[in-house]
């Protein structure tokens, strides 16, 4: 068995008297790729969030590669590539001028991978020396995705990675991630609300309803065991 990267013990997050995540306890396998399903509002960016450690926890908590993740050290975060719902980028610069900016905070900074995937996803030539604030909102995804996945993180975090995206964009990135991450044995958790997208490269699902995980395994065997499509799957478990 290979070792957890992410341990979650009990974590529980309320806002005001909405009871958010309810006792969690999930443990995520180095390797695993699991895609997060859940209704809107079900909770799935607060669970990410707290799982990162950007988002204190009420109760409970959880650990990256064995530590604390509100008291990771470098290596730890290092390790690490996150892209949020909400694109945090710094939007007075220049695509250019972000990457060079990061490149300097991760030693394993992968420059050939950026260079490909600027020259792929549209974002090399004019684009590259655009304001970030003047891209459109499927660029500035790609730009935070190539942001994500420069330094060859071991654990890839996803927040509706390719909702911004049209179905070429969002082909070309599921196309990356199979290539790339998957067979350098990164354990990816992502988010998304597009099921067909979903069953084009998660191996393992997990569906949070009610503030906690109530089903997950190996997506292949949930669909045969029950025999549903996906998204039979999906209304039944979260309705």
């Amino acid at each position: 068995m290979k070792p957890s990267i992410i341990e979650i013990s009990n974590l529980r997050k309320a806002f005001g008297q909405q009871q958010v995540l309810q006792g969690i306890n999930w443990n995520i396998e180095q390797g695993k790729v699991i895609g997060l399903l859940g209704r809107n509002g079900a909770g799935k960016s607060t669970l990410l969030e707290c799982l990162l450690g950007l988002r204190e926890a009420d109760a409970g908590g959880s650990k990256l590669f064995g530590q604390p993740a509100g008291a990771l050290n470098d290596e730890a975060r290092a390790n690490i590539g996150y892209v949020p719902q909400k694109s945090e980028l710094f939007e007075w610069l220049t695509p250019v001028q972000l990457l060079d900016y990061f490149k300097a905070l991760y030693p394993r900074w992968n420059q050939t991978k950026v260079d490909g995937l600027m020259q792929r996803w549209g974002l090399a030539g004019e684009a590259a020396t655009k304001q970030i604030s003047k891209l459109s909102g499927g660029e500035k995804q790609r730009l935070s995705l190539i942001r994500a996945l420069a330094h060859d993180p071991k654990l890839l975090v996803l927040d509706e990675p390719v909702a911004s995206l049209d179905p070429v964009g969002r082909r070309d990135f599921l196309q990356e991630l199979i290539s790339d991450v998957i067979e350098r044995d990164t354990t990816v958790i992502f988010s998304t609300h597009i099921l067909s997208d979903l069953e084009r490269v998660a191996l393992d699902v997990a569906f949070l309803q009610g503030g906690k995980i109530v089903l997950q395994g190996a997506l292949d065997e949930l669909l045969e065991g029950k025999n549903l499509s996906l998204e039979d799957l999906f209304v039944e478990v979260t309705k």
